[in-house]
């Protein structure tokens, strides 16, 4: 990690991973508020269907912010992450972007229906109101360094940016590919935002019943929160901002970024499974050790996960991606409602498209596979249920050339 240049350093207020960005200062007197044009006629609107315009104002004291009654486009998506790519090689800011995501999605309540009453991915942590919330500090510098990205592409969401930059972070800190979904609405206002409270907390009485309460309440289970607690790999805590941690360790002195902190693992920008293995040794009085971090090998179920991506990396790397996918979807409305898939998984693709396997009656390839294959065999009078039959054209060459053949020995 020395060979790292300096920029962000990490902080946590609360359980979520958290970082925070290289010293900028936040002016609550300026944000930015989109509005998309209208659209009058059919035929103007077909015109903007893959381009969307924003038409940005000022105004006071709200934060960050725009209104937009739509969600984001493929290209400026595929675009942003690019740009998220180069911020994170120079500001090494992985760990706030990912407590960002976090903590916009973690104010999901599954017993309210109504949206955004029910709080998660809606953006709504960009105003000020709600990054005043005890558990969102230090946020604003992740505010500060994804706003000009949001400027630059204004037909990307903030629910959708915040969501993007925490998966691409994981992503580029050598952990799992996250299969993200984007489309996500944001509120418009700070009324909108949800009330304080929703967040875990770092060090309650009970820990591993406060774990419980909050991720239970966002309709997520054990191991969902053990495998999310591992993203505690990556960042550092500050105890001038969260009340937990040393000023410095060893591993924190040089930062990169700004010095100081105490770090949960030693490689703190690199993700894996060293959180389960330090949290389960607790040997090294350098790296942080939270109640809540103790918890995951104290309490009988959570311990069950726990040893196990101890122990196994690859187990932990599956686990946290389909938890991470399911807390950035939490609380969201899609436009469009299925969502917007930026790279299509593997899976998808991997498997060939072999003819002759299926059309021997054999039942072996995937549901996938036959949903791929549907149209082209619908086409000539077949299905992926029910084998072609013969190839009535091969069949008439092949009797022509039997006559043929029969004709000439007879001739003879």
């Amino acid at each position: 990690m020395a060979a790292l240049g300096g920029a962000t350093a990490a902080v946590s207020s609360r359980i979520l991973p958290s970082a925070t960005g290289a010293s900028l200062s936040l002016s609550s007197s300026r944000s930015f508020f989109s509005f998309e044009c209208l659209r009058s006629s059919p035929r103007i609107s077909n015109l903007f269907l893959n381009q969307r315009r924003v038409l940005e104002v000022r105004v006071s004291s709200r934060g960050y912010g725009t209104v937009s009654a739509v969600a984001s486009d493929l290209d400026q998506l595929k675009n942003a992450r690019e740009d998220i790519k180069e911020l994170l090689k120079t500001k090494f800011s992985h760990p706030i972007l990912i407590r960002l995501g976090w903590h916009d999605a973690g104010t999901y309540n599954k017993n309210i229906e109504e949206w955004p009453q029910r709080g998660g991915a809606n953006g709504s942590l960009r105003f000020e109101v709600e990054q005043k919330h005890a558990a969102n500090a230090g946020l604003v510098n992740a505010l500060k360094l994804l706003q000009p990205i949001k400027d630059k592409y204004s037909g990307v969401t903030y629910a959708d940016l915040f969501q993007l930059a925490g998966a691409t972070a994981v992503e580029e800190a050598g952990g799992p590919k996250i299969p993200m979904k984007y489309g996500r609405v944001d509120v418009t206002s700070p009324e909108q935002c949800p009330e304080e409270g929703r967040l875990p907390d770092a060090g309650p009485p009970s820990p591993a019943d406060h774990l419980r309460q909050v991720f239970y309440r966002m309709g997520l289970n054990d191991k969902e929160i053990v495998a999310l607690s591992g993203a505690h790999t990556l960042g550092r805590s500050r105890p001038d901002r969260s009340g937990w941690g040393k000023p410095e360790t060893k591993y924190t002195k040089d930062g990169p970024g700004a010095p100081g902190g105490q770090s949960w693992t030693a490689q703190w920008l690199k993700f894996d499974n060293s959180y389960f293995k330090d949290i389960k040794e607790k040997k090294d009085e350098d790296l942080l050790v939270l109640p809540t971090d103790a918890a995951l090998f104290d309490d009988p179920s959570f311990k069950v996960y726990a040893e196990k991506y101890a122990q196994d990396q690859e187990a932990f790397f599956k686990d946290y991606a389909e938890a991470h996918a399911k807390l950035s979807n939490l609380g969201a409305k899609f436009d469009p409602p299925e969502g917007i898939v930026i790279d299509r998984s593997p899976s998808a693709q991997g498997e060939k498209f072999v003819a002759a396997k299926y059309s021997s009656g054999k039942r072996e390839l995937s549901d996938a596979m036959k949903q791929k294959i549907r149209a082209e065999y619908q086409a000539v009078g077949g299905s992926p249920d029910k084998p072609l039959q013969s190839n009535y054209f091969l069949n008439i060459i092949i009797v022509i050339a039997v006559l043929a053949i029969l004709t000439s020995l007879f001739g003879n």
